[in-house]
């Protein structure tokens, strides 16, 4: 199918990029300067920022409760920007939706950013939250009302590729808490070599997101010292996945992404890992935080939701 026309019609209207090399500063400010105000924002009962004490200093996040409830299950999301870009205010109306769609008690990561900060300061600080959680979610002065059962990592992009990798070091660290992974057309593998997967060719320009664009935006995040090698920059790499906890993959058909996730599922369902793999139709590269207010695209967080209550 193709794009969705409400979609096309968005990328066709955006003005030309500025001349000249990528900007983080310049490309932040206008990610948040798109952001609704408070007012216009989903309602959820209770959303409060903090920093969590970590064993690698204060990590900021927000936190979404969904009800007054004594405990939630809990989801950590990871925000995408290809390592460079988005904050907790750019995914924050993602984060409102999956609390109020899942009855998870959300902590959205506010990792550090690259080049400030170079590999692996964001990915270890996702992971320090996700340790956190663990270790006093539970807690009833300094904890976030975790029922001590479902723990989910999720993410978008990026935030994606940053949730598999968190799954499998926990996997290998011995942090058995993580029970569920959600991967929002996610970023497996950084080797952008366009033979790798044929969406990258099939899908290479008109969706949004371009194939030639991918080298130019991960650039940030690689020159400060990822290497594409490294199964915990390219997931996919991970020549073990046995073990893994039960994975929700969506991916979007008009995505140059689309087939890294869907093979990504593929690998994981022959090491014996229980995967979804659901494709959504004439959706493009991060449908879910810009176009999930489409009646077509809604229904990924109802499917997140049946997921992490095993209905998946």
């Amino acid at each position: 199918m193709p794009l969705h026309p409400t979609v096309a019609k968005f990328i066709a209207e955006l003005p030309a990029p500025p001349p000249g090399p990528l900007n983080p500063e310049a490309m932040r400010a206008v990610d948040e300067s798109n952001v609704p105000s408070l007012e216009k924002r989903l309602p959820v009962h209770s959303v409060i920022d903090r920093a969590v004490s970590t064993a690698i200093g204060d990590v900021p996040v927000r936190v979404y409760t969904p009800s007054a409830a004594k405990t939630h299950p809990a989801l950590v999301y990871f925000h995408g920007g290809a390592g460079f870009l988005g904050s907790l205010n750019t995914h924050d109306h993602v984060a409102r939706e999956l609390a109020n769609s899942t009855d998870c008690v959300v902590i959205s990561v506010g990792y550090r950013l690259a080049p400030e900060h170079a590999f692996p300061a964001g990915l270890s600080d996702c992971y320090a939250v996700v340790q956190w959680v663990a270790e006093h979610g539970q807690e009833e002065s300094d904890g976030i009302g975790w029922d001590g059962q479902t723990l989910a990592v999720a993410g978008d992009s990026s935030g994606a590729g940053f949730a598999a990798a968190i799954a499998a070091k926990a996997l290998d660290e011995g942090l058995t808490s993580i029970t569920h992974q959600v991967l929002y057309y996610p970023g497996l593998d950084l080797d952008f070599d366009t033979e790798r997967y044929e969406s990258l060719k099939t899908n290479a320009v008109g969706n949004g997101l371009e194939t030639a664009m991918l080298k130019p935006f991960n650039a940030f995040y690689l020159d400060s010292g990822a290497d594409p090698a490294d199964p915990l920059v390219s997931p996919i790499k991970r020549q073990d996945l046995a073990g893994l906890p039960p994975a929700l993959i969506v991916t979007a058909e008009c995505d140059p992404l689309r087939d890294e996730g869907e093979v990504y599922g593929q690998k994981l369902a022959e090491a014996g890992v229980s995967v979804t793999v659901r494709r959504y139709e004439s959706a493009g590269h991060g449908f879910v935080q810009h176009f999930s207010w489409l009646p077509e695209f809604h229904g990924v967080f109802a499917e997140t939701a049946a997921f992490l209550r095993g209905q998946g």
